[in-house]
């Protein structure tokens, strides 16, 4: 069982957590393009998949009620309790900043389609900021949990 949760923790981080800090790069790209739908598509994908991410954590808790008593592992864990933070966070971020930047930009493209390319769309700059800090928040989760100090 302990294999089979790990297993899974690490595959949905893999292909639910990298689209995850991934698609609003896309995103980016298509707001510079002045693409409004597809801007809106990436943000429904980006909202799915953070709100799947759940499920990361969820088998990530299954892996740890599962681990072997004499490796130490425990919620009382610097490593285990520091990821849990910086992955709410990152979670938040993508929630509450990022995708709402993306909706944002996605109607601000429609209402104006006649964007010059290469022009910075109203809420191109937090969905920058925003993804990058919460992308580097899961490259920090993914060096706790290989090296688990």
């Amino acid at each position: 069982m302990d294999l089979l949760l790990n297993t899974l923790h690490i595959a949905s981080a893999v292909f639910i957590v990298g689209p995850m800090a991934i698609l609003p790069m896309t995103a980016m790209r298509s707001m510079r393009a002045g693409e409004a739908g597809q801007v809106a598509s990436l943000a429904k994908s980006v909202y799915l998949f953070s709100l799947l991410s759940v499920l990361v954590a969820f088998f990530g808790f299954g892996a740890l009620g599962m681990a072997d008593a004499d490796e130490g592992f425990s919620f009382a864990s610097t490593w285990v309790w520091l990821s849990i933070v910086l992955y709410a966070i990152a979670l938040v971020i993508n929630l509450f900043l990022v995708v709402p930047a993306m909706r944002s930009a996605a109607e601000t493209l429609a209402q104006n389609p006649v964007v010059a390319a290469g022009t910075k769309v109203a809420g191109y700059s937090r969905v920058a900021m925003g993804s990058g800090i919460a992308s580097l928040l899961l490259v920090f989760v993914v060096v706790l949990m290989v090296w688990k100090p």
